[in-house]
């Protein structure tokens, strides 16, 4: 099997996972560093970062522990901080192709690779430093544990 065909069974399973309970064995393998504003991050500036559709978009794929809305795209985020720190985390958000070259998860902080980037948007990310550490506190402090399991009637 060749490593794309079994990241993508491997992503299959996580999205079909009811309590997004799954573990990337990449996780553990790529960490992002903490930038120099981790020391300012504020979880409610990383709360309003994650509803604006505008600025980053991430309920627009995932569900997000108190968040009202979220898609259905990418993975549940609800038990997130408890099977990865803020490393992982950061590089998750930071540049997912690190880890899957095929993701369709933006590069929020990396400008490498990137092709026909709008004239406006060339040579900067889509999140400041601190923004991708105020999302990472949000992160860390919201999604420690997962949903419970839907009762059957």
């Amino acid at each position: 099997m060749s490593p794309v065909v079994g990241w993508r069974i491997l992503h299959t399973v996580c999205m079909l996972s009811l309590a997004g309970g799954c573990v990337l064995p990449a996780l553990a393998q790529e960490r992002m560093p903490a930038t120099a504003w981790a020391t300012t991050a504020s979880v409610e500036r990383g709360r309003v970062l994650l509803a604006n559709r505008q600025d980053s978009g991430c309920i627009l794929c995932h569900t997000v522990p108190g968040m009202a809305a979220g898609g259905d795209i990418g993975p549940p985020l609800a038990g997130l901080a408890a099977r990865a720190d803020a490393a992982q985390i950061r590089q998750r958000i930071a540049d997912a192709r690190s880890l899957n070259p095929e993701t369709i998860m933006p590069a929020y902080y990396s400008m490498q690779g990137l092709q026909r980037v709008a004239g406006a948007y060339a040579g900067q990310t889509v999140l400041s430093g601190q923004g991708l550490e105020d999302i990472v506190a949000y992160l860390l402090a919201n999604t420690r544990s997962a949903p419970a399991l839907p009762q059957r009637p």
